[in-house]
């Protein structure tokens, strides 16, 4: 007796259609994680380095800040109601597009050379543009999720807030990248040093230029608002008695202080500084804008109504705090 091939992606098919949103980004975030724990053994085992730095860095660093990403975003995705099948296919092109910039940036350790920017043979500029093209992936995917994060229903308002602007803010962090790409002066395929071809002295753990501009910082600082705005707004739901209002008020003035400093960085590093040698004038302007945000936050505070609401669970309803 003969079985019809069809049998088998049918029975693929039902158990894709039971499978939940939260399962792909968890399993994304899983193989992350084992891809950091292989270039942890890699640091400890493998004594090379490419362009000054342990070989196995850039992978420990792209498999810790990817496992975060997921595991942020399956959180994120998981307030979402309904859209079960959009939340399958953006979890799906995330893990897709993420799994394979990590298979790549080790592929190219183990080759002995750069992953990012590598445009020197045919088979390593292949390499960089698969990379561009999947992260391009990315993008989309969490653009879309941002669209729907819009509407987010059931969950305190301040932290939906925090949420929405956190997306945002990841996804200018990821088109700060761009400037990367363009950077050709120093660098044929591109490069995310100002001044002075990739490599040399960085600072411990990040590998950031200590001796010219660095855009991987403000990228860096971009992708990492997607935690930082929510965590904000989890403490000033759970550890205030601010009213809803003033605790979307003040989500709002961080957010837009972030995105200062976000474009801050990118700008000093544009003019060649190091992030930790900065001059007068990235001085000047960094104080500017500490005091501009901190003005705000005061109108905020003194602008906001007397009656004040105890604190609150991180996930009260929205329609409970008002």
């Amino acid at each position: 007796m003969t079985t019809s091939p069809l049998l088998p992606a049918t029975a693929a098919l039902l158990r894709a259609r039971r499978l939940e949103p939260r399962t792909v980004f968890l399993l994304g975030a899983g193989i992350a994680a084992v891809s950091l724990v292989v270039a942890l053994a890699g640091l400890v085992l493998d004594a090379r380095t490419i362009q000054g730095a342990p070989a196995w860095l850039k992978p420990a660093k792209f498999g810790i800040s990817i496992t975060i990403y997921m595991a942020t975003l399956q959180w994120i995705a998981s307030l979402v109601r309904g859209h079960r099948r959009l939340l399958l296919a953006i979890g799906t092109t995330l893990g897709v597009g993420l799994t394979a910039e990590l298979v790549l940036i080790d592929l190219q350790v183990l080759r002995g050379t750069t992953s990012h920017f590598n445009v020197s043979s045919p088979f390593d500029a292949v390499v960089w543009e698969s990379m561009g093209g999947f992260v391009s992936l990315v993008f989309l995917a969490t653009a879309a999720l941002a669209l729907l994060a819009i509407r987010i229903r059931g969950t305190d308002a301040g932290i939906a807030s925090g949420l929405r602007w956190g997306l945002l803010l990841a996804l200018l962090g990821m088109a700060e990248a761009g400037l990367m790409i363009a950077n050709t002066t120093w660098n044929p395929g591109g490069g995310h040093t100002i001044g002075a071809p990739d490599g040399g002295p960085g600072l411990p753990l990040t590998d950031w230029s200590t001796l010219h501009g660095d855009l991987r910082i403000g990228h860096f600082a971009g992708l990492h608002a997607l935690q930082a705005l929510p965590i904000l707004a989890w403490l000033l739901a759970a550890f205030t008695p601010l009213d809803l209002r003033t605790r979307v008020r003040l989500v709002r003035v961080a957010a837009a202080g972030y995105a200062s400093v976000i474009g801050l960085l990118a700008w000093q590093a544009l003019r060649g500084q190091p992030l930790l040698r900065p001059d007068l004038l990235t001085v000047s302007a960094a104080t500017a804008l500490l005091a501009a945000v901190a003005a705000a936050v005061l109108l905020v505070l003194r602008t906001r109504p007397q009656t004040l609401e105890a604190p609150r669970p991180a996930a009260v309803h929205a329609d409970a705090a008002a």
